[in-house]
């Protein structure tokens, strides 16, 4: 899950893609596309048992959810039109189709990483001040990125302490075997592999940043805009699957049981990566998240680390390049240049009981 980079391909085409943005109008058959990750196996579960046919047949629609393999291609093929919404990370959300000029709208933050990202380190009993001087891999100017500068930070170390070495997530436990890596950050399930290797320390995780790394579904605001019926649809099939994961019935297990086949892991596997994803399993929970005066404090810190590692674009003079909208009428940056929204309109309907 979620490795990001604005790729060449966006930033010589951000006049194409800002321009494919504003084409939406009203439709009738749209496509959105996900990628292997416990917080998003909800989205496979509703396409796999009707339930999302269920929700879009009811507003007179039809939506296809699709699985990518690759996590990052998958945000750059919804930036350049071929989707009409992806699951993402909020840092990602701002720092590819923001910051490419395409206006989006976090539809439904599903959850926060509640432990699902650490820090690694080889031998027992380690800190994270042993990082000092240190080869750390990671994905670059991932989350695992942002959640190592914000580690780093807690002991009054910084990035020029040590040396990032970039490392995709597919070779990255593989890597963590070998005799010359020493650290990791990333996330599950490579994480959970890692960490049961023996005499190894995780020295900090996503549990100390509570509500900064957020996994969402993603919707190009025009095409919202336009097709209301979209939001609806997504809205009501999310709420039902995570309603159903939540029930503890045997209707329940079973469901359970299917994600975890569907991401490659047994029940017990999936229900550990489940402790340490805060899923937002009622539309009260989502809510209150999204409406808190938290977030838009929370997407300060992650401008600011966007800007420090050049992932607003090159005219970005400071953080503030990319506005960011939240409810309640609050922005954040550029007003004239709003891109990424966190719109709780569909989620509130949910919550109403009006889907």
């Amino acid at each position: 899950m979620r490795k990001p980079v604005l790729s060449a391909f966006m930033a010589a085409g951000i006049s194409l893609l800002t321009a494919t943005s504003s084409l939406a109008a009203v439709k009738s058959d749209f496509e959105v596309c996900w990628t292997i990750y416990a917080g998003w196996m909800p989205w496979e579960y509703a396409q796999a048992q009707g339930i999302m046919d269920k929700w879009a047949s009811k507003y007179g629609i039809h939506v296809k959810i699709t699985q990518l393999n690759d996590y990052v291609e998958s945000i750059n093929q919804y930036t350049a039109g071929q989707f009409d919404g992806c699951t993402m990370t909020n840092m990602d959300a701002l720092t590819i189709p923001a910051a490419g000029g395409v206006d989006s709208t976090a539809l439904v933050v599903s959850d926060y990483s509640n432990g699902n990202d650490g820090i690694v380190i080889k031998g027992a009993g380690k800190t994270l001040k042993d990082l000092k001087g240190m080869d750390v891999n990671l994905v670059e100017l991932s989350v695992s990125h942002y959640l190592l500068a914000r580690a780093l930070d807690t002991v009054g170390l910084r990035e020029r302490d040590l040396k990032v070495v970039n490392t995709s997530d597919a070779d990255i436990a593989a890597a963590f075997n070998t005799d010359t890596v020493q650290a990791v950050t990333t996330w599950n399930p490579m994480l959970s592999s890692i960490k049961a290797v023996p005499k190894v320390s995780e020295v900090f995780d996503s549990s100390q940043i509570p509500g900064e790394i957020l996994d969402m579904m993603v919707v190009n605001t025009r095409t919202l805009k336009d097709n209301p019926a979209l939001g609806k649809a997504l809205t009501g099939a999310w709420f039902e699957v995570v309603a159903l994961m939540n029930a503890g019935s045997t209707s329940a297990d079973a469901a359970l049981e299917h994600m975890a086949k569907a991401s490659g892991t047994d029940l017990e596997g999936f229900r550990g990566q489940l402790k340490t994803t805060q899923l937002f399993y009622t539309p009260a929970q989502a809510l209150a998240f999204v409406t808190s005066p938290d977030l838009p404090k929370t997407m300060a810190k992650v401008a600011q680390f966007s800007f420090d590692h050049g992932l607003l674009g090159e005219g970005a003079s400071d953080s503030d390049a990319v506005g960011m909208a939240f409810p309640n009428g609050v922005t954040r940056g550029n007003e004239a240049n709003l891109k990424l929204r966190f719109d709780p309109t569909f989620v509130q309907m949910a919550a109403d009981g009006t889907l």
